[in-house]
């Protein structure tokens, strides 16, 4: 066959949650990275698309989740560490007995803080490329950019922690299909239609947050605060504690987090090390 089967995926997702805790430091930093660079394009595209005079009607919706594919697909073919696979993959491994807390504590702190400084990394050069801003006005880009972050950092707690539940069940859902194909292209197809799911439903991605609300909190920060609050529909004296990094930590970042981590570590890990690898011999 072509393919692997439900239960040696999950063998292989046991096995491979065991060596990424086992990653120096060093590489497992820079490959956070990378994956939160990789995210962060995706995010990016996204955005472009969903700038489009089109991009509310139902074909629109759809794009916008099919461009951001993207990311993932360099973050799995092309290798690197992301924290919200790391959830289904870490876990496993534990609960499997192949590694401790320890390992997979040291993982997801590490990987979280790369993803983060990876998404920073490209927002920051793509926001002084300045699609943003043109002819004293801001672009339908920027417009968009502002509104994403404004919708996400909106969401009650408990509104952006089931949302990244449901995330991250379709995002780990996604990397297991990609890990049953043994080809690229299969990959490709076991990415792309969860993902365009998660994105086009409007659910909360943590890592992908770290280049979309950055990004709308920069342009809020640097555009005149008279284009800002027509745009954002935010009164100009409260711009600048609505789009802040304080408000996006606990409004946002956190709950999507805890919630991705349910997802992805609980709906699909554990109920799968329970379904194939629960019980089993490593003899």
């Amino acid at each position: 066959m072509n393919f692997m089967t439900p239960a040696e995926i999950a063998v292989a997702v046991s096995n491979a949650g065991k060596g990424k805790t086992e990653l120096p430091f060093i590489k497992m930093f820079v490959m956070g990275i990378l994956a939160g660079a990789y995210i962060g394009f995706g995010a990016n595209l996204a955005t472009k698309v969903g700038a489009a005079p089109d991009a509310n009607t139902s074909i629109g919706i759809v794009l916008f989740g099919a461009v951001f594919s993207v990311g993932l697909m360099m973050v799995v073919i092309g290798g690197s560490e992301l924290f919200t696979g790391n959830n289904m993959f870490c876990l496993v491994s534990t609960v499997d007995g192949q590694n401790g807390v320890g390992g997979l504590l040291y993982n997801w702190v590490v990987v979280f803080i790369a993803n983060f400084v990876g998404s920073l990394l490209l927002m920051l050069i793509i926001f002084y490329g300045n699609f943003w801003f043109s002819g004293g006005e801001l672009t339908a880009h920027g417009i968009k950019a502002m509104g994403i972050a404004k919708a996400k950092m909106s969401l009650t707690f408990g509104e952006a922690f089931c949302r990244g539940i449901c995330c991250n069940w379709l995002v780990c859902m996604a990397v297991w299909l990609a890990l049953a194909a043994k080809d690229v292209v299969g990959k490709i197809f076991g990415i792309f239609f969860p993902i365009m799911a998660f994105v086009a439903s409007g659910f909360e991605h943590s890592v992908a947050n770290m280049f979309f609300i950055p990004m709308g909190i920069s342009i809020a920060n640097a555009a005149p605060a008279d284009l800002v609050a027509a745009a954002s529909s935010i009164p100009a004296e409260a711009i600048g504690q609505f789009f802040s990094y304080g408000n996006f930590m606990l409004s946002n970042l956190l709950p999507v987090t805890l919630g991705n981590i349910v997802g992805g570590g609980i709906f699909v890990g554990c109920f799968y090390w329970f379904i194939y690898l629960r019980g089993r011999s490593k003899a």
